[in-house]
């Protein structure tokens, strides 16, 4: 009962982070920027995987899209790759997921469930660390840029999509721990099935031989001088 709680845990958790990890790829402010007046904010600048655009004060937004994906940064086009397979590889985990799970009825014996299960856990840390990888390389280029005295272009600061990414691949990872977990609890239950009765004794065996023997030994007729 405790495993099957805890694969329902792992399935909720998991299930969120790939739906945090796939809410990021149409997230707008992956970086962000903004240039102040004296009162309000006049324009803010910002840019995701897809597109760059500039706001002005009044909500009118421009936007340009990137013209080719062969002239891209190589760390967009990495971001892009990565982001992309986190999404795939948490589609498949969740139909393995559902598979492993002991409260389905599909997937066979609780020991095949518990492997496609284990598969399941594996798929999602992966998926976690691509999602996890492509929001920390984006990250990194941001803030070097930022921390860079020559850099003389616009600067940016962290978007709110890079947050999103970080929790749902966190939650995809400590998911996944779950359901691999969950091979090593269906082989100790396994284990706990088998009863052990102990040793016999030889005394103790030769006492249910004995009396698992019927008694062979004729009766015995006595005629009426042996009372005499």
């Amino acid at each position: 009962m405790a495993s099957t709680s805890a694969e329902i845990i792992a399935f909720l958790l998991t299930i969120s982070g790939w739906v945090l990890v796939s809410s990021t790829l149409p997230t707008d402010y992956w970086k962000v920027s903004t240039i102040d007046g004296t009162v309000i904010t006049t324009a803010t600048f910002w840019a995701n995987l897809w597109k760059t655009c500039v706001t002005d004060s009044t909500g009118v937004s421009n936007c340009k899209d990137f013209p080719s994906m062969l002239a891209l940064d190589g760390y967009i086009q990495a971001c892009r790759g990565l982001m992309i397979s986190a999404v795939c590889l948490g589609f498949f985990g969740a139909v393995f997921g559902l598979f492993g799970m002991k409260c389905t009825k599909v997937g066979g014996s609780d020991q095949t469930k518990a492997k496609i299960a284990c598969l399941a856990g594996l798929i999602f840390i992966l998926s976690g660390l691509c999602s996890m990888t492509s929001c920390s390389l984006y990250a990194n280029r941001i803030t070097s840029e930022f921390f860079d005295p020559s850099f003389v272009a616009q600067k940016y600061e962290l978007g709110a999509a890079l947050f999103i990414g970080w929790a749902g691949a966190s939650l995809c990872i400590i998911g996944g721990i779950i359901f691999c977990f969950s091979i090593a609890e269906n082989s100790n239950s396994a284990r706990r099935g088998y009863a052990y009765n102990g040793a016999t004794s030889v005394m103790s065996s030769r006492t249910k031989v004995h009396n698992s023997v019927p008694d062979k030994t004729p009766p015995k007729h006595f005629d009426k001088n042996a009372y005499v």
